[in-house]
């Protein structure tokens, strides 16, 4: 079984990933509502601008989760997402993970702070979801130099 990423790990992946989303819903989101409010004067309510941004990052992390298992956040902090069983998640499985991490999140944290309690020290999103993150090991390791 792999070895679990500590909890300030996954935690600085998720500041990072956090900044990351900044750059992701800048173009993916702020420029098409100032196109629509500034060239065409339309402002959409509330709950058309909340499903966009869910929309947008649902495709920007089930793209990442499915071609890799890692988010670019993922990558620099070495946290990987599969299966308990160590294989890659499938599209549902993935797509049911990004939705129950919305209330994991929103709800005060309360799904990141199950993984303090959780026997596997997963988040409560990874456990309902079936999916497990887990600490990749570096598979790239730089030969020594030799001469010509």
């Amino acid at each position: 079984m792999d070895p679990i990423p500590r909890m300030r790990r996954r935690i600085a992946s998720m500041m990072y990933e956090s900044l990351l989303l900044l750059g992701v819903l800048s173009a993916t989101f702020m420029l098409p509502q100032l196109a629509l409010g500034m060239g065409l004067g339309v402002v959409l309510p509330g709950w058309a601008l909340l499903s966009h941004v869910f929309v947008v990052l649902g495709i920007y992390f089930l793209w990442c989760w499915h071609r890799g298992g890692q988010t670019l956040a993922m990558q620099t902090w070495k946290i990987q997402l599969s299966t308990p069983s160590g294989a890659k998640a499938t599209l549902p499985r993935l797509a049911l993970r990004y939705a129950l991490a919305w209330p994991s999140i929103a709800y005060l944290g309360v799904g990141v702070l199950w993984a303090l309690f959780d026997r596997d020290q997963q988040f409560l999103h990874d456990r309902l979801a079936g999916t497990r993150l887990v600490l990749k090991p570096d598979s790239v390791r730089s030969a020594p130099l030799s001469p010509p």
